[in-house]
């Protein structure tokens, strides 16, 4: 294999690489790439993509084989690769589908080695051989039917992917038809789908504001058949009931919603993980909902949120075609290994910025506004107890004259203000002049009413907790305050931006502020929550907070750009 020269691409043995923005090949080196290398980082002139056993094993699921892999790496890098990199990618992408389950006639599920010392290592894992009956020949031994999640579970994390070849069943038919007189899949939709449904099961990645309730609509009405939507409240769920209407052929009757409020099931029944993981007596009480048709398919809405327990039944799911939404993948408590495992392989991914260039999301401007807390202030932080430093530097009063001039500074434009503290959120209410609250104990009814009259203008300004972060369609948005989050959460930052990037009606951009105090671990939180949107591509702008509160408010002069 012949090694060109001066490419876009630094291949280096720690198996990070390094792609040069500004180089001719650069675009097509990293279309190249993205299917198997994780992104890292990504400031103006340098991205940094890493290997790892996940990302290359998604890839081998995905369809990709080692040999594109190292000819995309090859073809690419300015620099000789390492030897002993590529044959260690050959080997780890081997690793994956040794052992395939499958369905056997006589047997049922079953697992089949391709490499018999592979078996008999697994056979000898104490967390496995309890889910695996008789040995039927040498390659071949019997699976306990219900141990189908949970086996490639176990086997994902002792370095043995397992290839799932036992299909799913169809579930029970039902007519779904997209009204596309109305409205048309767009091509970066459109290829989801197709991807997701040529592999079965999977992870569908978009950012905030692209469509993913449309490429869950359009999967629907290729599988015609019952769907059960499993998202993360009521107002999300009935965003999803609106879309469905909107966009395909299913009337109200067709459609149930299953929540503390309502226990409907009917074919297309939306659930909310709240309800789900409900326990009373120590026990799950509406797990029976998964059992109670034979569904054709489950959407997980905002996938990288699934709390444990759907993680533990999914794994009793495997026979059903299951789609994943979300905008990142990224979980904050490690368990990518298992929504891979349990709901499929990543099946398409497009970065935020590309979304951007094509019009389909508003560019966003990002900045980092950092506030001096006072002595007083500075006293009670540095002797507070260690668990509640983050909370008092947080959730200092000094932000609030700061939060007051940004909203000053954008008159015309719609204004959601995010927080995690009640009490802080209360005290900015009041500061701003009794602007209203949606927090955890707002009724669905009240949500809906200020969700509506922030839609149609009437309200100009909300704050909200963290129970907006996620599916809240509020395309009027155009400008977002995060003034307090849950520590360094990454995925919590990419979806408060997201709040704001439904396109514009006028095209205008929208900015994205957040509000923290220097010195501080609100400062160190803030810096950590950055990383998955400047992997994306998007650039804090930091400013001082004094810079704001000048009687003219003075243009932003960048002091510093955070990448």
């Amino acid at each position: 294999m012949s090694q060109p020269s001066g490419g876009p691409l630094i291949v280096q043995s720690d198996k990070t690489l390094l792609l040069e923005v500004d180089h001719p090949l650069a675009k097509a080196a990293r279309a190249a790439i993205a299917p198997f290398a994780e992104l890292e980082r990504s400031p103006e002139h340098v991205h940094t993509y890493r290997l790892t056993p996940l990302g290359l094993w998604n890839a081998r699921a995905a369809g990709h084989d080692a040999e594109q892999v190292v000819d995309a790496l090859v073809r690419y890098s300015r620099y000789a690769v390492p030897h002993a990199l590529l044959v260690d990618v050959a080997e780890t992408m081997a690793r994956y589908g040794r052992l395939q389950l499958a369905k056997d006639p006589a047997h049922g599920l079953v697992l089949i080695s391709l490499d018999r010392a592979v078996l008999e290592e697994v056979l000898r894992q104490k967390k496995i051989a309890p889910m695996l009956g008789e040995r039927i020949d040498s390659d071949t031994v019997v699976v306990h039917p219900s141990e189908r999640g949970r086996l490639k579970q176990a086997l994902l994390r002792v370095g043995w992917p397992a290839e799932d070849l036992a299909g799913y069943v169809d579930g029970e038919a039902h007519p779904i038809e997209l009204r596309e007189d109305a409205w048309a899949l767009r091509e970066y939709q459109h290829q989801a789908v197709e991807q997701f449904w040529a592999g079965g099961s999977g992870v569908v990645v978009l950012p905030c504001g692209a469509g993913k309730t449309l490429v869950g609509a359009a999967a629907m009405a290729q599988a015609r058949a019952t769907t059960l939507i499993l998202v993360t409240n009521t107002v999300a769920g009935r965003q999803w009931k609106r879309e469905l209407l909107a966009r395909t052929s299913l009337t109200e009757e067709e459609i149930g919603e299953y929540s503390g409020e309502r226990k409907q099931i009917r074919p297309v029944t939306i659930a909310t993980y709240q309800i789900m993981t409900t326990r009373r007596g120590g026990e799950y009480r509406h797990l029976e909902l998964f059992d109670s048709r034979d569904w054709g398919l489950i959407i997980y809405d905002e996938v990288h949120l699934l709390p444990a327990p759907i993680f533990r039944l999914t794994a009793d799911l495997q026979s059903r075609r299951r789609l994943g939404l979300t905008a990142t993948l990224i979980r904050e408590d490690g368990r990518e290994g298992d929504v891979f495992s349990l709901i499929g392989p990543k099946r398409y991914d497009a970065p935020w910025k590309d979304i951007e260039n094509q019009g389909w999301i508003a560019p966003a401007e990002c900045t980092e506004v950092r506030v001096t807390l006072t002595d007083a202030e500075r006293m009670t932080y540095a002797t507070a107890e260690p668990d509640d430093r983050y909370r008092v530097a947080a959730t200092a009063r000094t932000k609030l004259p700061v939060i007051s001039a940004i909203v000053r500074r954008h008159p015309d434009d719609q204004i959601l203000i995010i927080g995690a503290y009640l009490d802080q959120l209360d005290d900015i209410a009041a500061h701003l002049g009794d602007v209203p609250i949606v927090q955890g104990s707002t009724t669905n009814r009240e949500r809906e009413r200020l969700y509506d009259a922030f839609r149609a203008g009437e309200q100009r300004v909300l704050v909200v907790s963290k129970v907006a972060n996620f599916s809240i369609d509020l395309p009027e948005a155009a400008v977002a305050i995060q003034i307090s989050g849950t520590f360094g959460s990454r995925q919590e930052e990419a979806q408060r931006l997201g709040r704001v990037l439904r396109p514009k009606h006028d095209g205008r951009q929208a900015h994205f502020y957040t509000v923290v105090a220097r010195d501080t671990l609100d400062a160190d939180y803030a810096a950590h929550r950055q990383r998955f949107l400047a992997e994306q591509g998007y650039a804090y702008t930091i400013v001082d907070a004094d810079d704001l509160l000048g009687p003219e408010l003075p243009e932003f002069p960048a002091e510093d750009d955070n990448a």
